[in-house]
């Protein structure tokens, strides 16, 4: 039986694409903070730092693994944010609220949308609202004031203009289901 057993010892299957997305946000803040070139910490993470390493009973974050993690989502959506930065930094400023300066962002917080910005425009088969709420988690993990409320409209603007096809449906952490098959 695949998962990882919980402290009242039930078993969940991993959130593997959520790990994947939060391995995308390092992998970007780690980029624009220590200036690494994309390829080479895009490289580190597909070797180093994704999944488990056999024998290894490690289940958290601490020791800069990301357990459990699709290498292959962290792929697509880690090029996509550096190939398309520019273009997703764009729209981002274009919709951030005036309070919210893009340059004067938390570093973590601009590569949380980079990475959203990026799966929003080039990751195909996931729901929009999918992609909102596991972003807006990821974003509740890092930061306890208003910056997850900013994610949320943010990223539902992006929505908006990256699927036009898709409307973005309003998106609260509380009402979403769970759906691993992002």
């Amino acid at each position: 039986m695949s998962g990882v057993q919980d402290e009242d010892g039930t078993r969940h299957k991993p959130r593997s694409r959520t790990a994947s997305r939060v391995a995308v946000v390092q992998a970007l803040f780690q980029i624009e903070q220590a200036d690494d070139a994309p390829e080479t910490v895009i490289a580190q993470f597909l070797r180093h730092r994704l999944g488990r390493v056999p024998g290894d009973q490690a289940e958290d974050y601490e020791d800069g693994t990301v357990p459990e993690a699709d290498a292959k989502l962290f792929e697509q959506v880690a090029r996509s944010a550096v190939a398309r930065r520019e273009q997703v930094d764009a729209l981002i400023v274009d919709v951030l609220p005036s309070s919210w300066p893009f340059a004067r962002l938390d570093p973590v917080l601009r590569a949380l949308l980079r990475a959203a910005g990026a799966e929003l425009a080039v990751v195909e088969g996931v729901p929009t609202r999918v992609v909102i709420n596991e972003y807006l988690d990821i974003a509740h993990g890092f930061f306890s004031g208003d910056e997850p409320k900013m994610v949320n409209g943010v990223l539902d603007a992006l929505a908006r203009r990256l699927r036009t096809a898709a409307p973005a449906a309003s998106t609260s952490a509380d009402n979403a289901p769970e759906a691993e098959e992002a």
